[in-house]
């Protein structure tokens, strides 16, 4: 007789555990079914590990540049098999803690290879075994993994995934990354403070392609000021391996060129993990590779719901969290709930300079037509930017020219990762400039920026 729960995560990633968690919560009996390590791609082999590494060449950046600081380090080394050490220790020492979440919450965790049966049924398969698990709703959230192309496979040894970019065995003398959204940019600035000279390939007009327009011209002077080759409007038709380099056909401008790498790096986008699942032959849509789910996450089959990256962009561990908590609250039952409004879900890109936004970008808004004002305040012109020695950037803010509802904040430069969240619980309280201005910010800090960009678009700035 098959185990019976009232619901089944399948996936342990972000939106995954943190589902079965809150349904836990409530009084659910629940099971949480993953195949590999709870965290997921998030916590095992994405955000977090990343961030690890990137600690570790901002710490050698500033090392670098410690006489500026009035310090004398007369040589700076990196160990990479340290770094990487470093960075999975990190990560394992964070997915043990999943486990021991789930466990004081009583969420029972079954580790193997999920698919949809009969309908209320689900097949655990581990080790060549399977069982059966029984349930009255299941939510699928098994994330997604990196994009290839029929011309752009990657290898793991010369051509690699972010996966592979997680655990190198060499610094590359050269290096290329095709792709230049968050992850791209995240392992192009990496690579590049540890020495490598790097060449990134943007389709787009500009990199950074989903920012706002000035932040990501800000951010490619940036990039080219660190010694990066940004190429725009560009494509990587063909990948040559064998031997110790890699053989790159490059068009810019209707032109081929070719150039020889170390290493090349795919961050073309991702696709969801919808294989093997028995979701179309349950009822499931499926959509370019991902789960079509309503704002609920309910897919329109009796008891079938999807989440976080496998259901669609943005692709964003913390979105995945908070749909898993919604979706649980709706499936339970629970009053007065509200979808997710997907304007208001930051994005950040750990880069050097960092890159952080919510809402809607100038051009976007322009686009749509809309009257609105805009205010801007440069790093250089805060004391703590200054005296940390960190006066590259700026933020920048949108309102309604007509309602003061604060539309879009976008910001580039030290921290700003973590001071985005401010304008976050702004626009999902709803505020004004009148609030935002009438808000005491503490000195010396970096988040006074945020109140004079509120001020310059009122024409009230003080410090610049």
């Amino acid at each position: 007789m098959s185990k019976s729960y009232d619901l089944v995560v399948i996936g342990g990633g972000p939106g995954g555990y943190v589902a079965a968690i809150r349904g836990a919560q409530l009084g659910m009996t629940v099971a949480c079914v993953e195949r590999e390590h709870l965290g997921g791609i998030c916590l095992n082999w994405g955000c977090i590990p990343t961030k690890a590494l990137l600690r570790s060449a901002e710490v050698m950046h500033l090392a670098q540049n410690a006489s500026s600081f009035g310090l004398k380090i007369p040589t700076v080394e990196f160990d990479l098999d340290a770094i990487v050490k470093r960075s999975r220790g990190v990560a394992g020492q964070l997915s043990g803690g999943i486990g021991h979440l789930l466990k004081k919450n009583k969420v029972t965790h079954i580790e193997g290879v999920a698919k949809l049966a009969a309908k209320g049924k689900i097949t655990v398969t581990k080790a060549g075994k399977a069982t059966e698990v029984a349930y009255k709703n299941v939510i699928v959230a098994t994330g997604a993994r990196a994009r290839e192309l029929p011309h752009l496979k990657a290898d793991g040894k010369q051509v690699w995934t972010y996966k592979h970019a997680l655990t190198p065995d060499t610094v590359p003398g050269k290096l290329l990354v095709i792709g230049s959204g968050a992850i791209g940019i995240e392992f192009a600035s990496f690579f590049n403070d540890l020495g490598s000279d790097v060449t990134v390939v943007e389709m787009m007009d500009r990199v950074l392609p989903v920012e706002d327009h000035e932040v990501s011209a800000f951010a490619e002077t940036s990039f080219k000021k660190q010694g990066m080759t940004i190429l725009k409007k560009a494509s990587v038709t063909d990948l040559k391996t064998g031997g110790k380099k890699v053989t790159a056909t490059i068009e810019v401008g209707g032109k081929n060129q070719t150039a020889e790498f170390d290493r090349v790096i795919l961050a073309i986008g991702i696709t969801g993990n919808v294989e093997n699942l028995g979701l179309e032959e349950n009822g499931v849509k499926i959509d370019r590779g991902h789960i079509i789910a309503d704002e609920w996450g309910f897919t329109g089959s009796d008891g079938i719901w999807a989440i976080g990256d496998v259901a669609g962009a943005p692709w964003l561990a913390h979105k995945a969290s908070h749909e898993g908590i919604i979706t649980v609250e709706k499936i339970n039952g629970e009053k007065d709930l509200h979808p997710m409004d997907k304007n208001n879900i930051p994005g950040c890109t750990y880069c050097r300079p960092q890159v952080a936004s919510v809402g809607k970008t100038e051009q976007a808004l322009k686009e749509e037509g809309r009257d609105i004002k805009v205010g801007k305040f440069p790093f250089v012109g805060n004391g703590k930017a200054i005296a940390l020695g960190e006066t590259e950037g700026f933020v920048k803010t949108i309102f309604d020219a007509k309602t003061g509802e604060l539309l879009g904040a976008h910001m580039i430069g030290a921290e700003v990762t973590e001071m985005i969240q401010g304008y976050v619980v702004g626009r999902t309280l709803e505020t004004t400039e009148a609030e935002l201005m009438h808000t005491v910010f503490p000195h010396p800090t970096l988040s006074e920026m945020m109140h004079e960009s509120v001020l310059d678009a009122y024409g009230r700035v003080i410090h610049f």
